[in-house]
């Protein structure tokens, strides 16, 4: 999964990524992932972290293609002032990426971020490590997936995620950043909305342990009802981002929504989203390849890992809002290229004679010292390749009993989940179809026909008011949302004889 670091980077052993706004960070050493208890300074350490959505300034700019490469990056500074309306008497950190693009203009995405506010949130740690080399857009970390080929760039995603301190949603098209935007609902402000629905602090650390644990599918009613009331606000806003961005950018559909929190997937938020939006959604939780102790790791954390080790192999690919750079090094300091330079003169009129002095001695020594080397090393290769050939052996035997088992682990698991399944998880449908057929009386809709095929049942409704039968739709939907795949209501029409309407409703369980 990891590119080995360029030779310009050789000195960097680990990454280090950093979250500052749930103060947690990592390091990848010796090809695991591990929690980083304590900052240090250590120049082995590449540094990466990011800065939220909501704390950035975005848009994207078209620039003529005659304009020379060394005059594009004072061209959108300047773009970024007038089409963002920023303080001329103030200084911003700005950078930017150009988009692929066959058009007449060249098209950047610009990000701007204040330095007060990185000041804010990454000073301490600097005074600490001294630097910190990659600061990304929360937005570009997703860019990642395509690079990787963990998705596929020739689809729209929508990426959904929950922080503690925001949440976001970004589209993608064609593997290339298109739109984002931060959302009143991160998981602070959820947990505050919850509150208010009681009417009374309700306990943090047991809501936020029944959001991780059971999510939207939780046993207790009454967090279930509530957190539905406050996930069905965040998906009607979702949703009218998903319905400016196709208007804005031209998507015809999206392929995919990945909806995901730094606390780990919630249960039932994908099929939730699913029934809410129409569209195809699944948890955001890949397989990175990182080794690890924890059950789960903030996906932030791993794009973050995986955005390092490509812009230590190709840093114009990235935008970098970091006013926290390592110092150059010694060769390209003034002060070291001078004491090099001195050196390199008193080394010069010294090397012719002490040339034929020193090598004379040094050849002998090597000559010795190899015949000696020579001798030992033959003895261990033979021996150790001796105790190979038999590890390798024992090994395949073990390999060849591990597989067996496997199988018939995995056929007896099998049995045992499809029997656990019939006995505990099936409901018969008749009682479904019967409890929404006693509900219809509640809206004043009455039946005028009722058939069942298969999982499917068909109720012909009546009515005095159409409006009744959206108000019976959408509290089936609330009320068995788990429970049905898809209801619909067809033929709306209104009998002129008699003024009453009539609708063919479809539910399928």
């Amino acid at each position: 999964m990891f590119l080995k670091k360029s030779s310009s980077n050789s000195t960097i052993k680990n990454v280090v990524t950093l979250n500052v706004f749930s103060d947690k960070s990592y390091i990848y050493k010796d090809d695991t992932l591990a929690p980083l208890q304590k900052f240090s300074y250590n120049t082995g350490n590449f540094i990466t972290s990011y800065i939220s959505n909501k704390d950035l300034i975005t848009t994207s700019v078209n620039i003529s293609r005659n304009i020379p490469e060394e005059d594009i990056d004072d061209i959108l500074d300047i773009k970024a002032y007038e089409e963002l309306g920023l303080d001329q008497a103030s200084n911003y950190i700005i950078s930017s990426y150009e988009v692929e693009s066959a058009g007449e203009e060249r098209e950047y995405h610009i990000f701007v971020a204040e330095p007060e506010r990185l000041d804010s949130l990454f000073l301490p740690i600097k005074q600490e490590t001294k630097y910190i080399d990659l600061i990304l857009p929360a937005p570009l970390l997703y860019k990642t997936l395509y690079t990787k080929e963990i998705l596929q760039d020739n689809n729209t995603h929508c990426f959904v995620y929950f922080t503690q301190h925001d949440a976001s949603v970004t589209l993608y098209k064609d593997g290339q950043y298109l739109y984002s935007k931060s959302i009143e609902f991160s998981l602070e402000q959820i947990y505050d909305k919850y509150c208010e629905q009681i009417g009374e602090k309700a306990n943090e650390e047991e809501f936020y342990s029944i959001l991780e644990a059971e999510g939207l599918k939780t046993i207790n009613s009454d967090y279930q009802e509530n957190l539905m009331k406050i996930f069905g606000e965040v998906f009607i806003t979702i949703n009218d981002i998903v319905i400016y961005a196709k208007r804005a950018f031209d998507i015809e559909s999206i392929d995919q929504v990945f909806i995901g929190s730094e606390r780990g997937p919630i249960i039932g938020l994908d099929d939730y989203s699913q029934n809410y939006l129409g569209l195809h959604s699944t948890d955001f939780n890949f397989n990175y390849n990182v080794n690890n102790e924890e059950w789960y790791i903030d996906q932030l954390q791993c794009l973050m890992l995986l955005s390092s080790f490509e812009y230590m192999e190709d840093e114009t690919a990235f935008v970098n809002l970091t006013m926290y750079p390592r110092a150059p090094s010694f060769i390209n300091r003034a002060s070291g290229q001078f004491i090099i330079a001195t050196f390199a003169a008193i080394s010069v009129s010294l090397v012719y004679p002490l040339t034929y002095l020193v090598g004379s001695y040094a050849n002998e020594a090597k000559i010795y010292g190899l015949s000696s080397q020579d001798a030992k090393l033959t003895e261990e290769s033979t021996k150790y390749k001796d105790i190979l050939g038999k590890k390798k052996k024992e090994i395949k035997a073990l390999d060849n009993k591990i597989k067996a088992k496997s199988t018939i682990y995995d056929n007896k698991a099998k049995t045992l989940i499809a029997i656990y399944d019939k006995k505990i998880n099936y409901k018969l449908k008749s009682g479904l179809f019967h409890t929404i057929a006693d509900e219809l009386t509640q809206f004043d809709v009455h039946v005028d026909m009722l058939s069942t095929k298969d999982d499917t049942m068909y109720v012909s409704l009546v009515s005095t008011d159409d409006r009744k039968f959206t108000e019976l739709i959408k509290y089936i939907s609330e009320a068995h949302f788990d429970e049905i795949k898809e209801i619909d209501i067809e033929r709306i029409n209104q009998d002129p004889s008699n003024g009453y309407y009539k609708g063919l409703l479809k539910v399928v369980r």
